[in-house]
């Protein structure tokens, strides 16, 4: 038995090195998406957004106010109109993405005990210009409150300090990442494999043999992802070293067995590509990352918890980035295992389609005792 599973992984790895496009998509795709989102990502938030203010007041207490909003990192006053329609000139040439106007009356409110009052006009159309913009004039406005009244407010960001989308959403990705290039590589090497002449072994035996071939690869993969490149885009890493191996590994082990099982749909070499690539953005979406399961129907989020992503974002998310237990995911994790052996036991006694010889990949016409696998 021993013997039959050492030489099940050795023809893994020869039919998985000898395969140029099996390489590509399941060892390099990984790395190169993985840098590409990340690399698009890495300024995590927008800074220097221009703005164009007007100043009608010409008060002292105005003069403290573009102070403030000339020292936040989010806001550029790059123009001083005195009008409204010069103003709004620049906004439609898109040469500015939002107005300040404070009202000749700004200072005068205040001495008279009133609530002061100044008008925001921004550029809707790009919602991060629109968020960061906002937040500079809200930033700027709280830093002139908290320097007077007897408390002041402080702010502590968690999970997220730097508030960038990068560190929001590349965990998410970096895991779909991992599963669609897992789902077509391993596929595309279950049908060129189908097509060699191979020794025939115990269905548990060769499912055993591929769960180590792909596991040790993925191993190494996701060691450098979830390290190195966690390290040098500055993604939080708040959970122990052990929890974190737990959820990656359960993650890509079912992700592994969905693969071998989805394989026995294909029958050209090409088809994981066509059918999975597609799927990338839905799945995301699923998952929860970008928006909320509760904004889909039931039957979607339903749908979604077969994917091993679903359960493995919410985990992964919770574990190295908010710090979680084991004992805070385990709903998650038994639905991965779950899976897992939902997977391997269609994977054991689905058959194999009939044999077909496809450009590039004859059958082999030799007459021996072997039997495909």
């Amino acid at each position: 038995m021993i013997q039959q599973l050492i030489s099940t992984i050795h023809a893994e790895y020869r039919l998985i090195s000898r395969n140029s496009g099996v390489v590509l998509v399941l060892i390099f795709a990984p790395l190169i998406y993985s840098l590409l989102y990340s690399s698009a990502y890495a300024e995590q938030v927008a800074t220097e957004i221009p703005v164009a203010l007007i100043d009608h007041s010409h008060s002292h207490s105005s003069r403290e106010l573009i102070a403030e909003l000339s020292a936040s990192p989010y806001i550029d006053i790059r123009y001083r109109p005195t009008d409204m329609q010069a103003a709004k000139s620049l906004l439609f040439d898109y040469r500015i993405h939002g107005i300040i106007y404070i009202p000749d009356d700004y200072e005068k409110l205040a001495l008279q005990g009133n609530q002061r009052w100044i008008s925001l006009y921004l550029d809707a159309s790009y919602f991060l210009m629109y968020r960061q913009t906002l937040l500079g004039v809200s930033g700027a406005l709280s830093s002139l409150k908290s320097a007077t009244p007897s408390v002041a407010l402080q702010s502590h960001t968690l999970f997220n300090p730097s508030l960038g989308y990068g560190t929001f959403i590349m965990p998410a990705v970096l895991l779909v990442i991992l599963q669609q290039t897992a789902l077509m590589g391993i596929g595309m090497a279950e049908v060129i494999g189908r097509r060699r002449q191979r020794i025939a072994r115990s269905p548990i035996i060769t499912l055993l043999g591929k769960l180590l071939t792909y596991s040790t690869i993925y191993a190494l993969l996701c060691g450098y992802i979830f390290t190195i490149h966690y390290h040098i885009f500055g993604y939080p890493q708040s959970g122990e070293l052990w929890s974190v191996v737990v959820v990656v590994a359960s993650y890509m082990l079912c992700t592994i067995t969905l693969a071998i099982a989805l394989s026995r749909l294909y029958r050209r070499v090409e088809t994981p590509l066509i059918a999975i690539i597609w799927s990338s953005i839905p799945i995301l979406l699923l998952s929860g990352a970008s928006l909320p399961t509760e904004a889909f129907p039931r039957w979607m989020h339903t749908i979604g918890l077969l994917l091993p992503s679903s359960s493995a974002v919410t985990a992964f998310i919770r574990v190295q980035s908010m710090g979680a237990t084991l004992a805070g995911v385990m709903p998650e994790l038994c639905r991965l295992w779950a899976l897992t052996a939902i997977y391997a036991a269609i994977s054991i006694k689905n058959k194999v389609p009939e044999q077909q010889s496809l450009p590039g990949y004859p059958l082999s016409h030799k007459s021996d005792n072997h039997t495909l696998l």
